[in-house]
């Protein structure tokens, strides 16, 4: 029984230690010029993502940001 519980608060430690393995991990300042480059960018291609968009909501019929619910055929 002494076992078990030993085993269990060593699991739950273990589990807990996980959760904020990387939660302290921050950038230095050395490294913030590799981030800040353009190829880093989420929007990276400014015009494909445009045409992308374009593309996309045509064949949607749906409008808003990307997130936005909708749809259909578009042929009323």
């Amino acid at each position: 029984m002494k076992l078990k519980k030993i085993l269990g608060a060593g699991l739950t430690l273990l589990l807990l230690s996980q959760l904020t393995a990387c939660s302290t991990l921050g950038v230095k300042p050395w490294q913030r010029d590799t981030l800040a480059k353009e190829e880093m960018a989420l929007n990276s291609a400014p015009l494909d993502n445009r045409l992308d968009d374009h593309i996309y909501f045509s064949k949607e019929g749906s409008s808003g940001g990307r997130s936005f619910a909708g749809g259909g055929c578009g042929c009323n």
